[in-house]
């Protein structure tokens, strides 16, 4: 269970937990990062280095510790810095707006949030421009309101949190695995089943360090994928992937793994690939409990034009 510790001469954040029977031996970064799906792990693993994480009120300076059944786990989180990204007029295909939630439809293209050496022409540059003041704090200050992303190559839908509550209820519902994530994508060759799943970690890439691959449990995190057929073409396969987890490049990595990558994919697809416009992965369907009103509500997003002009060429071909 989690609580937060409001400390009144502080704006920090603290967290307790109290390890469960199912979490024992599980390294403390991974526990952590599965406790707390709205902060990134690697930042995470560089609180140990400033002595932000206790175990049983002691200091825990290794990343790699493996938690035992009935320890007190405490984690501080810093206060948010000062905003240094600056909002953008960049137009936002709106699905859904109003108070709690937004919810955009991201074009092919676009990061998500800033990173080193790319701070402008984001969504978060453009969401802040939006919203104003108007998003929530929790994941820090170079992803205010962002509660999960999308691939820069990959269009479709994204939910953005407009406060903390908000934010909270969402990013519970992730770990829950109880929020709706279909995609749509082409993969090479044709898949001879119906449908399947992928269960198998993902991690860093040890070989790569730009990737991500489908790893040791000690190294990554869990990670499923559901599939199913909608349309054989060829030498293609046009399928609906559900995301279970939402994990970094998920759908791309499992779909290399069993040997049908993204069409359009440059980092795990082949070589040499057939003319694509981009990575051929949709996130079509966004599904997810209100945060406020407590109504389910999901929403759908058509394929962008450059997806669905390739499998016409494709049909034709057949």
């Amino acid at each position: 269970m989690r609580e937060e510790e409001k400390n009144r001469d502080s704006k920090d954040r603290r967290y307790e937990f109290h390890i469960e029977e199912d979490q024992k031996g599980t390294r403390i970064d991974l526990v952590l990062s599965l406790l707390l799906p709205e902060i990134s792990r690697s930042f995470i693993q560089k609180l140990f280095e400033k002595g932000m994480v206790r175990v049983e009120g002691k200091p825990c300076a290794s990343k790699k510790y493996k938690v035992q059944t009935g320890e007190l786990v405490e984690i501080c989180l810093p206060e948010p810095e000062i905003l240094s990204v600056e909002p953008e007029d960049i137009p936002l295909d709106i699905v859904y707006e109003d108070e709690d939630v937004l919810v955009v439809n991201k074009p092919r293209g676009m990061v998500v949030h800033p990173a080193a050496g790319n701070y402008t022409g984001t969504l978060v540059n453009a969401v802040m421009f939006h919203c104003g003041d108007r998003l929530s704090s929790i994941n820090g200050v170079i992803r205010p309101g962002i509660v999960h992303r999308i691939d820069k190559d990959t269009s479709g839908l994204l939910m953005i949190a407009k406060n903390d509550m908000a934010h909270e209820s969402l990013s519970r519902q992730l770990a829950e695995h109880s929020i709706t994530r279909r995609y749509q994508a082409l993969v090479y060759d044709n898949i001879k089943e119906e449908e399947g799943t992928v269960d198998a970690p993902i991690g860093r890439d040890p070989k790569n360090r730009l990737r991500q691959a489908v790893t040791d449990m000690d190294y990554g995190r869990r990670a499923v994928t559901h599939y199913r057929v909608l349309e054989r073409l060829g030498r293609y396969t046009f399928i609906e992937a559900r995301l279970e987890t939402g994990r970094t490049h998920q759908i791309r990595v499992h779909m290399a793994y069993i040997h049908h990558p993204l069409v359009g994919d440059p980092v795990y697809g082949p070589r040499k690939s057939i003319k694509a416009e981009g990575q051929m992965l949709h996130a079509r369907v966004l599904g997810f409990v209100h945060p406020r009103t407590g109504a389910y509500m999901e929403f759908e997003s058509p394929l962008p034009e450059y997806f669905s002009q390739c499998l016409d060429r494709l049909r034709t071909k057949g």
